[in-house]
Parts: structure tokens; C-alpha cells; sequence
């Protein structure tokens, strides 16, 4: 499982985690031995980079290359070796992909034990013990079943995420379970039968009255092409099987977690999904058609089948990283009993449709827009895009707009008693994740209420805000409470809000600390999962209590896992010193999540990996990662910093960042590790540094700033330079906004703003990481 990490930018750098690098960083050091023949400076250790390419600042890597490993200091011009191939053109990448390895400059001391084990082949069985430990994904409840003595039971469906090393890829299977209970408590419960693999499946929904179930299924036909189809399964079998590649009416359905939706009619009649518009064929103008006998003998093409000339090349806007097939969705509904589909028409033009669902009487569909103007930017981990709420009239066509449309709207969700709709509201534009109002339509009043507000700073025994969307089913079954999980600082935790009071409720206040997520709650059962930095999920299901008596809610344990041995973590609280307060948003403070072995000679004085997440606004949780978790058992101890401008210490704490990145976070990361190494028995002469993205640009920018505290630097995708980057991602706002500069998405900085972003990148400190001077830096990683 990758670090935990809410927001964009994936965070850590999990990359560099890698059992090499634990292997390198841990080697003993011993005065070198004769040096053989150099390599050339601009080449990396051939083992690690067998084709690696000298990176220049400003450009971008070919996605096929392994990252370079660059000189710590400026060299003289080199000649490019002629036996390294020349980068083709490529699509451009949001970040410039490198690694940087800074190795001290001081004198070699005496040989040390070694702390880690140096056999490559423990490292790989460590890494797979760790890495079959599964991570809970979703969770589905059947109906209540009363049996002949009056007791009530329901099965809950539970799928797993679990990485498969031998077939390198990431599996799904399902577990199943019985839960017993009263209606007011869990009377018992446990697994039925053995876990079963999931293939194919790319979305399922099981019905209002649980009675039906939709997957939408991908498969490879014998030509090797894959194919998608929409099934429909009873209790007993499969009823439909529609083949919606051949029915060609659109193209991919999407199966993402911003558009991506497949909503059953309240009549169970009809299924809603999102998909890509069909578009018309392109030809060259050159291009001929094929002689025929007689024009007469031939079937005509429809006029819209016919190809249109000479647009073959046409450029199509698409959403960003990780949308980029996402252009213009359209929503598509399937009669199940005709087994027909029909594309909904209404929508206009300038918006892309997405996370619908159907109205209450089923006479229209309900849907976030997003504006495609100035155009379409990244989309991603961007709940900052102006969006809106819709309703389109199945009968007359019309589109009404159910919310303000000058902000960012997402995750709506319809109540049991269909007379209420949810949603999370951003403001439009500004840092791509911020904490989100929570906002409450009256389908049949018109109206529209705040039930949460921004909340500008955390308080203990407070409600922290709102950070991430809500899950898919959070109504309670009075239709007037839901239920959510949001970060609080350095972990997560469920709550319980009155939509009509506004009052909030902690249910996990009296849980272990942790990583709560909410997974499903139907007829006020409530499923959940559980980790931690040393333990990995666990099930757990409860009765959410009747409302004022929410506090008492007792948590049962469905499907238990073993802590991971030999690792201790805590949480760290700490505060800037007067000089780096940010003076607009004074007292803030930060969070950092430590890792230590706890057993063996590595728990006397172990090296220290350094991990700042991704974003910025983003944040890890005090969950189970596994990359941190293997660096510790290797006998690393882990920072997690959670500098100010990460999510769940309020919005202040997010608004203090930009204008500021670059010094403000990394004052606070540079505050965290000296603080550690102070108070901590930790080797402060082997301290490294691991980032990915935002990560990455902190990573370096430590590397350049304070050089003798960091002895290797392995990076992911790093912003080494942000002005390069404003020409070159699906993100451009990002760029200027975290540099405290107004975005113009018809205008290109001047002059004054290129300087400005260059000053606040880590390229600015190139020449100040120090050279290493040992022939074999990847044999000795710390001399």
C-alpha cells in the first residue's frame, strides 16, 4: 500500500523506499579500496540506472528511462556518451522525474556493524511478508433477514486491495461476513466461507431493495481487445449481459472516482453512468476509399458515420493526470428491461457531467458540472474547480442549476426519505484541496443550508472540518444525521453530524488513535476500518445509537490483524519559534508522526529517513503505510512531517502556505528533524531524505539549504523548478498560486513572476549540495 496520503501529489516518495536504497543506506563503512577506472560524472551506478540520462534543469525525462542520479555539485560541460540514446518527444509530465543523491563530505570514519541485513534476499522476503498484509476498500450490506426465533442478521461483502508480487500487479478479492444483531446493538457476527478473487469488475451498485446488483466488467475478447459490458445478477444468476463496446452508442465508460458513478432508478427499472461522447471518425483528405463493383451494390453510411476530412489530428482537451482519456463525458442510461441505451440530452455544451444520481421520482437526473472554461485544467486531487449543482428534466430536457456557480461543488449524496441532498463546497480556484462547508439542498422547499462552515483552526474536542468527500452511503436511517471520517491533525476519525442542528458527535473519541474511515452505514449499521503506522487494517462494524446518545456507540471487531513486531510510533507536536510565525496566521502549529524500531541493535541508535508528504495540502494519517513500515523493520527510523499548510489543522493553516513554499514548510521540516535528533537516540550522521512531488521539492530544497544535515536524497517526480513547470502541466494554476501569485489563465507571467517562482524553487540551491567524494557512491552511501 502506498503511504496514506489525502490530497494531491501522492506524498512521501514512496519511489525511494526502495529495498536498494534501505540496502545502501544501512551498508558498513569502511575506508575505500583502491578506486578503479570513473565512470563518467553524468551517469549513474549502472546496477541502479542501467540507462540513465543526464537530467537538465527545465526538461523532462522520457517515462520509459529510470531516473538519473545527478553530481551533488555543478560539474564542468561533459560530453553526452554516445552510446545513450536521445530523449524522443513525449507528452509532458507535471514534474521533472530525478533522483539526487547527497553523500557527506567529511572524512570516512572506522567501519560500523551494520544495523540492517545486507542480504538482498531478507530484504525482499521482508518486503514480501509486509506487502501481503491487504487494505480494505469497500464494504456493501445485504438486507436484514429475521429468522423463526425473531432474531435479525445481514451479510456484509467486503473487498480487498492486495498487492501480488509474483504476478506484479495489485489484486481485488471479497470476503464475506454475518453480522447478528438486535437493532440496537451487535449481538455477534464473523466470516462465512474463504475469500474469493474479483476480476474485471471496474464498478458495481446493488439496488435499492439489495435484490439486484450492476457490475460493469472489462474483458479481453480473443482478438486481445478489451471489451466492456454492464451485467445485471439477481440472488441466483446473471440476467443481463450488455455488450456496450458493440452497441457502440459511446465510448469508455468511466470508472474514475470524480465523474464515475452507476446509479440504480428508485424503481430498479433503469441504470445511470458516466461515459466518454461518442466521437465521429477522422481521415486524411487523402485518403481513398476502396474500388467497388458499383456504388449501387453497397449500403450508404449514415450521413453522422461518415468520416470527417482532414480532422484525424485535431487536439482534444481531456481533465489531466490520470483523466487523460476523460474529454467530453456524456450521461447514458440503460432501460434494463429493453436492454436499450439512450445518451441524455439538456446538458450544455460548456459543462462535463459527473457523480450523478437519479431525482427523487426518477423524472431527471441529478449532477455536478464542471465548467470547461478557461479550459480544461487537471482535475485530479483538485476540489478547487468551479462546479455546480444540476438537475436535467428527463421529459422536457431542460437544465436547472441547484447550487451557487461560482464555486467548487462535489460528493452529493441523496438522503433515504429522498427529500435532502448533501454536498461539500470550495471556493473556486486557490490551493487545490482546502477544508470544504457542508451544504444541504431541500429538493422539495428549494432551499439551500449551511450545515458546516470553513473552520478556520483545530481544537481538541472540537470538529476538525472537512477534507475529503463523503462516503457513498452516509445517511443515517432517519434522514436527518450522516456520517463521515475527516483528518484531525495527524489522524483520522468518524463523526456523526445533525444536518438539521449542526451539531457534530466523535465516534471514535474514545477508540484507539489511529486512522478511522468510513466504508458504508445502511439502516444505521455502521462499517468501518481501522490501522495504524504498525498495524494493518482491521474490520469493524457498530449500531450508530439514537441521536444525543451517539457518544456511546460500541465498536466490534469483524476481522482482526496482527501488529507488525518491532515497531513503535508516536506523534509529535511542535511549535515554530517566534522568527518563522507566519505573521498573517500566528500560533499555528504542526504535527509529525516518528517511527523507531523498538526491538534489536538498530532500536540503540538508528539512521533517520525524512519523508515530507505530497501536495502540499495534503497530509499523512496514522495509518498503516507500507514503505514507512519497511524502512522501520529494516531498522530506519521514519519522520513523517506534517508541515503547517497540511490538511486537518483548519484553513488557516492551509491559506499560511502560499506565498511561502519553500521557506515556511521547510523551516518546519528542518524544525522537526533537528528537534528529533536532539530529544531522540537517533545516528544524526546518517539522515536521509525521501519525497515525492511536493515531497520531492521539499526534499531538495532541505538537500541545498542545510547540507551537512542530510547525507542522501532520493526524490519522485520532484518541482525542482517551478517556473519550467508552469509551460509544461495540466496544473498550471498551481504553480502561480503556491507562489503567493494571482492566476491569469489568458496571460503568461511577466517578468517579475518568473523571477518570483524561480527564487522559491530548489533549483535557487543547486550549488550549494555538496559533492561526495568516494569512487563507488552507490557501493558506500555514507562515507
Amino acid at each position: 500500500m502506498e503511504p496514506r496520503v489525502r490530497g494531491w501529489g501522492g506524498g512521501g516518495g514512496t519511489a525511494g523506499a526502495r529495498d536498494v536504497t534501505a540496502r545502501e543506506l544501512a551498508r558498513p563503512l569502511c575506508p575505500p579500496s583502491p578506486p578503479p577506472a570513473p565512470l563518467p560524472s553524468l551517469r549513474g551506478p549502472p546496477e541502479l540506472h542501467p540507462r540513465a540520462l543526464p537530467a537538465v534543469p527545465g526538461t523532462h525525462r522520457c517515462p520509459g528511462y529510470s531516473p538519473a542520479l545527478l553530481p551533488t555539485t555543478a560539474p564542468a560541460p561533459q560530453p553526452v556518451p554516445q552510446d545513450l540514446p536521445v530523449p524522443t518527444a513525449h507528452p509532458p509530465a507535471p514534474h521533472h522525474p530525478l533522483v539526487l543523491a547527497a553523500l557527506p563530505h567529511a572524512p570516512q570514519p572506522p567501519c560500523r556493524v551494520p544495523q540492517v541485513p545486507l542480504v538482498a534476499e531478507e530484504v525482499v522476503e521482508l518486503y514480501r511478508e509486509l506487502s501481503g498484509h491487504p487494505v480494505l476498500s469497500t464494504a456493501s450490506l445485504g438486507p436484514d433477514v429475521t429468522t423463526q426465533y425473531g432474531g435479525k442478521y445481514c451479510s456484509l461483502s467486503t473487498e480487498w486491495l492486495q498487492r501480488d508480487l509474483a504476478r506484479a500487479e495489485n489484486i481485488r478479492f471479497c470476503r464475506q461476513y454475518l453480522i447478528f444483531h438486535d437493532g440496537a446493538s451487535i449481538v455477534c457476527s464473523g466470516p462465512t466461507g474463504t475469500c474469493s478473487e474479483i476480476k474485471g469488475e471496474l464498478l458495481s451498485r446493488e439496488s435499492p431493495s439489495r435484490a439486484l446488483k450492476a457490475v460493469l466488467r472489462k474483458v479481453s475478447s480473443k482478438e486481445k481487445k478489451e471489451k466492456q459490458f454492464l451485467e445485471v445478477w439477481d440472488q441466483n444468476r446473471k440476467v443481463k449481459s450488455i455488450d456496450l463496446t458493440a452497441l457502440d452508442k459511446h465510448g469508455s465508460v468511466y470508472d474514475d472516482d470524480e465523474f464515475g458513478c452507476l446509479a440504480w432508478s428508485h424503481s430498479e427499472t433503469h441504470l445511470l453512468y458516466v461515459a466518454e461522447k461518442k466521437r465521429p471518425k477522422a481521415e486524411s483528405f487523402f485518403q481513398r476509399k476502396e474500388l467497388r463493383v458499383s456504388d449501387e451494390d453497397v449500403e450508404q453510411p449514415k450521413k453522422e458515420d461518415e468520416p470527417l476530412k482532414g480532422e484525424q489530428f485535431v487536439y482534444h482537451e481531456d481533465w489531466g493526470e490520470m483523466l487523460s482519456t476523460h474529454s467530453v463525458p456524456v450521461l447514458c442510461v440503460l432501460d434494463i428491461e429493453g436492454s436499450s441505451i439512450s445518451v441524455l440530452e439538456g446538458i450544455p455544451d460548456h459543462l462535463s457531467p459527473g457523480q450523478a444520481f437519479w431525482c427523487p421520482d426518477d423524472t431527471g437526473v441529478v449532477f455536478v458540472g464542471w465548467w470547461h472554461e478557461p479550459f480544461r485544467l487537471g482535475l485530479r486531487h483538485c476540489t478547487n474547480r468551479r462546479s455546480a449543482l444540476f438537475y436535467v428534466d428527463l421529459t422536457g430536457g431542460s437544465c436547472e442549476l441547484l447550487s451557487e456557480d461560482t464555486k467548487a461543488v462535489w460528493s452529493p449524496r441523496l438522503s433515504p426519505d429522498h427529500c435532502r441532498i448533501i454536498y461539500l463546497e470550495n471556493d473556486a480556484m486557490g490551493p487545490h484541496q482546502q477544508c470544504s462547508r457542508l451544504r444541504m439542498y431541500d429538493w422539495y422547499t428549494e432551499e439551500t443550508s449551511t450545515v458546516l462552515e470553513v473552520v478556520p483552526r483545530q481544537v481538541w474536542g472540537a470538529f476538525p472540518g472537512i477534507y475529503s468527500m463523503l462516503p457513498g452511503l452516509c445517511w443515517a436511517a432517519d434522514s436527518r444525521r450522516i456520517v463521515l471520517d475527516t483528518v484531525q491533525r495527524s489522524q483520522q476519525d468518524v463523526f456523526v453530524v445533525d444536518t438539521v442542528t449542526g451539531t457534530t458527535t466523535s465516534l471514535t473519541a474514545d477508540a484507539p488513535q489511529g486512522c478511522w474511515s468510513v466504508l458504508t452505514i445502511d439502516q444505521n449499521i455502521l462499517v468501518a476500518s481501522f490501522s495504524t503506522p504498525s498495524c494493518p487494517p482491521t474490520l469493524k462494524v457498530a449500531m450508530l445509537p439514537e441521536a444525543g446518545q451517539e457518544a456511546q456507540v460500541r465498536w466490534v471487531c469483524l476481522q482482526d490483524a496482527s501488529p507488525v513486531p518491532s515497531i513503535s510510533w508516536g506523534i509529535r507536536t511542535l511549535q515554530p519559534p517566534p522568527e518563522q510565525e507566519n505573521p498573517q496566521y500566528a500560533g499555528l502549529d504542526f504535527d509529525a508522526i516518528l517511527l523507531r524500531p523498538s526491538e534489536g541493535p538498530a532500536a540503540q541508535k538508528p539512521p533517520l529517513v525524512v519523508m515530507p508528504h505530497g501536495g502540499p495540502h495534503s497530509v499523512f494519517t496514522a495509518g498503516w503505510m507500507l514503505y514507512p513500515a519497511a524502512l522501520c523493520r529494516l531498522g530506519f527510523a521514519v519522520l513523517l512531517v506534517n508541515y503547517r499548510g497540511s490538511l486537518g489543522f483548519g484553513q488557516d493553516s492551509v491559506a499560511s502556505l502560499p506565498g511561502n513554499v519553500g521557506t515556511q514548510d521547510v523551516r518546519d521540516v528542518q524544525l522537526c528533524v533537528e528537534r528529533v535528533l536532539q530529544e531522540e537516540p537517533l545516528d544524526a550522521s546518517r539522515v536521509a531524505l525521501v519525497g515525492g512531488s511536493h515531497g520531492g521539492f521539499l526534499a531538495c530544497h532541505l538537500l541545498g539549504q542545510f547540507p551537512d544535515t542530510y547525507h542522501v536524497c532520493v526524490v519522485r517526480n520532484p518541482v525542482v523548478n517551478i517556473a519550467s513547470m508552469v509551460g509544461t502541466t495540466d496544473i498550471p494554476d498551481w504553480c502561480l498560486t503556491e507562489t503567493g501569485l494571482p492566476y491569469a489563465p489568458d496571460a503568461l507571467p511577466d517578468p517579475a513572476q518568473w523571477t518570483e517562482m524561480l527564487h522559491k524553487s530548489p533549483m535557487r540551491y543547486v550549488n550549494q549540495v555538496h559533492h561526495h567524494p568516494c569512487p563507488h557512491p552507490w557501493q558506500q552511501s555514507l562515507c
